[in-house]
């Protein structure tokens, strides 16, 4: 038997990524109300309020940054998820100041690159805005998102205990 080839790092098309509407604050409800999408991010989904208030954040952040958390559209055009990057949101903890970058898709569009392309997309969209450096938060058991930020050429800068939870994670880094 052939060893699977390597998914070629392609990035997303920049249409495939939009700036969150109002509605996608129920859409992403509804996609990340998934008990294993969540296992990392509390274990259940956010109260729509949650996601109302991100979804306006990431509407400032973009017009105020040139960049956020975009909506990632699949290729139906269905809402997906979500990847980008914002400013680091917590003054009390962690690399305050930084540029973070991040995803979170529904489970149905695990496995299929899209949260690879789509921040290959989003390295793209901050090295244009002069971002000159990111970094990736994550829970040392997200072995799915750790892939994909290996994939990206993230290095390991990290490993801590989250102020909440008394988690283990990393911080990853990489220099745009």
């Amino acid at each position: 038997m052939t060893p699977p080839t390597p998914r070629s790092l392609v990035p997303l098309p920049p249409d495939r990524l939009r700036v969150p509407t109002e509605e996608d604050a129920y859409v992403w409800h509804r996609v990340f109300d998934d008990p294993e999408v969540m296992e990392f991010h509390g274990g259940k989904s956010a109260e729509v309020s949650v996601y109302e208030e991100l979804t306006a954040r990431q509407r400032r952040h973009d017009a105020e940054l040139g960049f956020c958390f975009w909506t990632i559209l699949d290729e139906d055009g269905q809402v997906a998820g979500f990847t980008g990057a914002q400013p680091w949101p917590h003054p009390e903890w962690g690399p305050v100041g930084a540029i973070e970058i991040g995803w979170r898709l529904g489970r149905s569009a695990w496995g299929k690159g899209l949260a690879t392309g789509a921040a290959l997309t989003t390295l793209e969209r901050l090295k244009a805005a002069g971002v000159p450096e990111v970094v990736a938060m994550v829970n040392a058991e997200n072995h799915r998102s750790i892939a994909v930020i290996e994939r990206l050429g993230m290095e390991l800068a990290e490993v801590f205990m989250t102020p909440v939870g008394n988690k283990r994670g990393c911080r990853y880094h990489l220099v745009l």
